[in-house]
């Protein structure tokens, strides 16, 4: 189980990256428009700039979403290689078993 502190570092980045992510969207549009003079791209990026670090996407990191487990996570299913096994084991996901040879 990862640390409650981690997890909800995770939870508050997600909130601010959907709370910014319109603003951001439209100051990238302004920026890389080369119609637009030099002076308010500049402006659009300093405007970029001021908006907090955790609103940008590339700070997410993928979780598991039982355990918080942030390395070997399945992106379909969302969760840990851990997490995954043993929710196998228990008969929980339907026609997954555990293999042995």
């Amino acid at each position: 189980m990862a640390k409650k502190s981690m997890i909800a570092r995770e939870v508050k980045r997600e909130k601010l990256v959907k709370q910014y992510a319109e603003k951001r969207a439209a100051l990238k549009a302004i920026i890389n428009d080369k119609e637009i003079p030099v002076e308010e791209r500049f402006k659009a990026t300093l405007e970029l700039a001021k908006l907090p670090r955790n609103s940008s996407a590339t700070r997410l990191h993928n979780r598991c979403q039982l355990t918080g487990r942030p390395h070997a996570y399945y992106r379909k299913l969302k969760i840990s290689r851990i997490a995954l096994r043993d929710l196998g084991s228990n008969g929980e996901i339907p026609g997954m078993v555990k293999s042995s040879w």
